[in-house]
């Protein structure tokens, strides 16, 4: 269990989402396959969770599928927090 919150996290998350988007989403709703977003939206959710959460995503956590869903791109956050935090990450 992280000292984060998880559920601000989300909220955040699909608080950017649906004002971009003009819609609502469910946390495990594939944004790609649903045809609501595009991989140059990708990119801009790469800077909202950057800016919002003051982390950094580079390399490897760059991948499409940490950003399919608002759990995955909150499970990414997280560890990317508490890795920045002196946490194993793990």
């Amino acid at each position: 269990m992280s000292d984060f919150d998880t559920e601000a996290t989300e909220k955040e998350i699909l608080r950017f989402l649906e004002a971009r988007t003009k819609r609502a989403w469910e946390t495990d709703t594939d944004l790609f396959a649903s045809g609501g977003l595009s991989s140059l939206f990708a990119m801009e959710l790469v800077v909202h969770l950057e800016k919002a959460f003051a982390v950094s995503v580079r390399g490897a956590d760059l991948r499409l599928d940490n950003f399919r869903t608002v759990e995955s791109m909150t499970e990414l956050v997280d560890r990317l927090r508490t890795t920045s935090a002196g946490g194993t990450g793990a």
